[in-house]
């Protein structure tokens, strides 16, 4: 059985950058990616049923961009040779990776550092990699 990185995937460089790098590890190693791409979503909330039905429409058209965004970005991995899967999921995008790093049984888990680390809000708050790399259940490589 191969091995299995897990790779979380957002448009931007920096994903892009996290995905080559796990691929160039990936056909090395015979290697397997499960490319993950997380909606922001908080269950703490209180909405009224009007609400509800338009965010259920939203909900909607998100998984459809975001499967529109990644299923691409899978078949590009897939013809460079390592057998990619998609994930797509809402919840918070540290707490998701660990979820599937555990449900899948990989062994690594990629993403790009992505923002600036000088932004205010990133160091009082934390960033998704500084908080994948203190829970993840298995090694995390931060892709600068």
């Amino acid at each position: 059985m191969s091995a299995i990185f897990v790779v979380g995937y957002a448009e931007g460089e920096d994903s892009e950058r996290a995905l080559n790098f796990a691929l160039e590890r990936a056909r090395k190693g015979d290697a397997e990616i499960r490319l993950v791409f997380v909606l922001e979503w908080s269950p703490y909330s209180f909405l009224t049923p009007d609400e509800l039905e338009t965010r259920h429409k939203r909900r909607n058209e998100e998984l459809a961009r975001a499967t529109a965004v990644v299923e691409p970005v899978a078949k590009k991995a897939t013809e460079a040779g390592v057998k990619t899967e998609t994930i797509v999921r809402y919840g918070h995008a540290a707490e998701v990776l660990c979820e599937v790093a555990r449900e899948t049984g990989a062994v690594q888990v990629f993403v790009g550092r992505g923002g600036s680390s000088s932004n205010l809000a990133t160091r009082l708050f934390g960033s998704v990699s500084g908080a994948l790399v203190q829970a993840s259940p298995v090694p995390v490589t931060v892709v600068p």
